[in-house]
């Protein structure tokens, strides 16, 4: 017997039959259940849910990894209080799992009961918790110099968390990372260790662990410790005055800073104790000396210590002179004369203008005010020049007119044998007697 599409009611009934059991199966092939995976938070709660676009009312599952049946359309079938209904209906079956756990991780099937029974797999993913992080190895306190190490270390991350170390708000990098699975094999215990040299300046020092996890929705686990480090005072002499001249006063400073804090600073003068105990008077940390004279002069040292160690520093005192300071003076040069006996007279003057009132220079040291030498040099050097061309003038003048005392009372006398004769001859020349002259200057 044939049986055709569309056939009419009184067609035969295994007809009819066959013909709606065709048509149900053509129209199932465009149905196909529908699912996301889900990822939760250990402890959390989980919804899973399986959506059908078209159905003509088949029936909806839901079932776990173990293929443990969870829900049946509306009808729950495993005796679990954390699994609930959310909704049901012939397009969707939503379920919830309250507190969930790392057990529940894995695959979950939603079957749609077509001819074949078509499925889809929803993957449920927990993650694991890092537990509260925890520094160890600090030991307070610790001595400038010593090495520290210390570890952080958190448990129970799935998947494994990671460490960063900051000190003072500002991320280390040279850090050792260790990972190791736990003994469920689900989750991972991790530790990072901070390895470095203990310094003065990390004392009060913050040091953070911080674990970064994606279960913590970007709010980290931090553990924090506080550095104690001890170290030697370091010493510093802070003056008053940076000029100190005699008569004046300075406060001398010690400044000392070391843990634990140091004890009241020594005061010591070229190796001794100060020398004048009136005038130099220690207060705490402060030396004041007043009246300073030049035997304050010398090295002053500050000594502090704590139980750790001790620490000095030096400071040179130089006392200065005080300057005079002295009014400005006008020199006015007189002039000098020179007179030779040819009553030739010779002047040589020097004028000098100056001012009646000497403007002083402001940036001048005090007590450098007076006469202008320069100018009192020049002056006696003027006189000294003049002084010496009168002398040599007066030689030259002597020197042309002193000539020859010449007489004619011996004229003859040079050849006359004895001198008897030498004055017959001298007495025949009077006839030129009165050629006989003599010149006088």
């Amino acid at each position: 017997m044939l049986c055709f599409k569309n056939l009419p009611d009184t067609a035969p009934a295994l007809c009819r039959g066959i013909w709606k059991s065709s048509q149900r199966l053509f129209s199932s092939q465009g149905q196909f259940p529908l699912t996301q995976n889900v990822t939760v938070v250990e402890g959390g709660t989980a919804n899973l849910t399986c959506r059908v676009d078209q159905n003509d009312n088949t029936s909806l599952q839901w079932s776990n990894p173990a293929q443990q049946t969870l829900y049946f359309d509306d009808k729950k079938a495993l005796r679990d209080n954390r699994i609930e209904l959310v909704r049901a209906s012939w397009h969707e079956l939503s379920i919830s799992v309250s507190d969930v756990s790392l057990s529940d991780e894995g695959q979950y099937t939603c079957s749609l009961f077509t001819m074949p029974v078509k499925t889809s797999k929803a993957f449920l993913t927990v993650l694991g918790v890092p537990e509260k992080p925890q520094i160890t190895g600090f030991t307070s306190p610790v001595m400038e110099g010593e090495r520290m190490q210390l570890t952080c270390k958190t448990s129970g991350s799935k998947p494994a968390a990671d460490i960063r170390w900051f000190k003072n708000d500002k991320e280390v990098k040279d850090v050792k990372y260790l990972k190791e699975e736990d003994a469920n094999r689900k989750t991972f215990t991790v530790s990072s260790t901070l390895d470095f040299l203990a310094d003065r300046s990390d004392d009060g020092a913050v040091v953070s662990c911080r674990v970064d996890h994606e279960s913590l929705n970007s709010t980290p686990q931090i553990a924090m410790q506080v550095l104690e480090i001890h170290y030697t005072p370091l010493v510093k002499i802070i003056s008053s005055n940076s000029w100190p001249e005699e008569g004046q006063s300075i406060v001398l400073t010690c400044e000392s800073k070391g843990k634990p804090v140091p004890e009241p600073v020594l005061w010591t003068k070229d190796g001794g104790e100060l020398p004048d105990p009136e005038r130099m008077v220690v207060n705490g940390r402060v030396l004041s000396i007043s009246f300073l004279n030049k035997t304050d002069n010398g090295t002053y040292r500050c000594e502090a210590k704590n139980p750790i160690g001790r620490n000095s520093t030096e400071y040179v005192l130089i006392v200065h002179d005080v300057f005079n300071t002295l009014l400005p003076t006008t020199v006015i040069p007189s002039p000098t004369t020179a007179t030779v006996t040819t009553n030739v007279a010779l002047t040589a003057s020097t004028t000098t203008s100056a001012s009646a009132t000497s403007i002083r220079d402001p940036n001048a040291l005090a007590g450098h005010t007076g006469p202008d030498h320069a100018v009192i040099g020049g002056i006696v050097a003027v006189v000294v020049f003049v002084t010496l061309c009168s002398i040599i003038l007066l030689g030259r003048y002597l020197a042309r007119h002193k000539g020859t005392y010449l007489t004619n009372e011996a004229k003859g006398a040079e050849d006359a044998p004895d001198a008897d004769t030498a004055i017959i001859n001298a007495e025949g020349s009077q006839v030129n007697a009165e050629e006989k002259k003599e010149y006088f200057i």
